[in-house]
């Protein structure tokens, strides 16, 4: 049976070829998020979307990743950029510290409930009352190859939406129900429905989500 690799291996060993492609609608953030707002993006990657915030005048700007080579690609590209390596699960920064976080394709590289719900418990504690999340990520397909790769696994990993690359790592395409779930802790600005170019080049089914904290609605810590 072949190894899978671990999302932090999988990002190490892509971080110079590959492009990310989901986009942040910019226009929509600002219209919530002043620029003056501390941000932090969680899963950034080589830091593309924190250097196109930059670029519309966003200043207090953090982007983590568990890739370091993710980071030590943004470095190079974006060394004006404030991008910091740590392995998880808890964000290295204290309670309430935020203004907004993003999560851009981050949920689908987190395959197992438990893990998602980790998450979005961290980004509830670092996030001030009142602060935004923006969270973009796949939905399920009802595309022949989709449905294929979605039943072919959903034995293994009990989830129907969960299935394999061929460069041997796992991601999941989510159902509405289940962002829901994810985002409860947060009243909703704006929920949109999108179609994405996945960094292989094919197409999905996506969404965008806006949300506030408010005080007192998170999970417990």
């Amino acid at each position: 049976m072949k190894t899978l690799l671990t999302q932090k291996d999988y990002w190490n060993k892509v971080a110079e070829e590959k492009e990310l492609t989901t986009p942040l609608q910019i226009e929509v953030f600002k219209k919530h998020v002043p620029v003056k707002a501390r941000i932090l993006d969680v899963g950034c990657g080589y830091g593309r979307t924190l250097h196109e915030l930059s670029s519309a005048g966003y200043t207090a700007l953090t982007g983590v990743d568990i890739s370091g080579k993710m980071i030590a690609r943004g470095c190079r590209q974006y060394p004006d950029l404030n991008l910091k390596n740590y392995e998880g699960p808890r964000l290295p920064f204290a309670d309430n510290s935020f203004d907004a976080v993003l999560l851009l394709a981050v949920l689908t590289c987190i395959i197992e409930d438990a893990g998602q719900e980790r998450l979005l418990t961290e980004v509830c504690r670092v996030l001030k009352a009142g602060g935004v999340v923006y969270i973009n990520d796949f939905l399920r397909n009802s595309d022949q190859r989709n449905i294929e790769r979605y039943r072919r696994y959903e034995k293994k990993y009990r989830n129907y939406g969960t299935f394999e690359l061929r460069e041997g790592v796992a991601f999941r395409h989510h159902s509405r129900e289940r962002i829901a779930e994810l985002t409860s802790s947060f009243a909703p600005i704006t929920v949109e429905s999108v179609v994405y170019t996945t960094m292989n080049g094919n197409r999905s089914k996506g969404l965008y989500y806006l949300g506030r904290y408010g005080a007192g609605t998170g999970p417990s810590r």
